[in-house]
Order: structure tokens, then C-alpha cells, then sequence
């Protein structure tokens, strides 16, 4: 799955411990021009929506070959992304220029993961 779907981001604000939360992105691109497409994507996000919506890039790698995992469990790459809090995230991904964006990813992904991740303890 790669698109996030409306339960989903209702299921996300009805669990909300409260705080900041950081995205955990899990991304395995289309070998067919995905990387650029998702960079095209980044580029929007970081020009328009990163400064209305808080979002700060904790981590940005590329992946290597998995050193424990099930096999076709390696990520091309891994993303870190910091929201001031969960309602943040989901105005975002409701937002209308966001949604126009949205595509890019769609495009650039074979497979992902997008799991919210809170400090331990919180």
C-alpha cells in the first residue's frame, strides 16, 4: 500500500499520546524513474509545505543490504520526519496541495512503510 487512507489518518488522531511525532519512512522505489519522482516530490514539500506545517527532516539515507530481515526486506531508502504533532501530519496530508503533489509519490514507490514513532517513555 502506498497511499494513506482516510481511516487510517482518523485511526493515527484517535490513538494521539499528545506531542511531537516522528514519521518513520520505509521506501522501496519503482526502478523506472522512482528516485527522481520522489525527489520531485521532496522538492514540493520542502518549498510549500514543510514551513506551514512544521515538518522538519530528522534523517535522509540510502539503504543498503539488509543485515537482519525476512529476504526482500531491504528499503532503498529510509526518511525521518518530525511533526510538531499528529494533527499537523493530518492537515497536511488533507491539504489540497498536498493532495496535488501526492502523485509524485505515488509514482515514485513500489512499496512503503509510514509509521508514526513517539519518544519511549512518552
Amino acid at each position: 500500500m502506498i497511499e494513506i487512507e482516510e481511516h487510517a489518518l482518523d485511526a493515527l488522531l484517535a490513538d494521539d499520546p499528545g506531542g511531537p511525532v516522528v514519521m518513520l519512512n520505509l521506501l522501496r522505489f519503482r526502478p523506472d524513474g522512482g528516485r527522481e519522482s520522489y525527489h520531485r516530490y521532496a522538492e514540493a514539500l520542502r518549498r510549500e509545505l514543510n514551513p506551514r506545517y512544521g515538518l522538519q527532516v530528522e534523517y535522509l539515507g540510502t539503504g543498503g543490504p539488509a543485515l537482519v530481515a525476512e529476504d526482500g526486506q531491504a528499503w532503498d531508502m529510509v526518511v525521518l520526519v518530525r511533526y510538531p504533532d499528529r494533527q499537523a501530519f493530518a492537515a497536511m496530508v488533507r491539504d489540497p496541495e498536498y493532495q496535488a503533489i501526492t502523485h509524485l509519490r505515488t509514482e515514485a514507490l513500489v512499496e512503503s512503510v509510514l509509521q508514526p514513532t513517539t519518544p519511549a517513555g512518552a
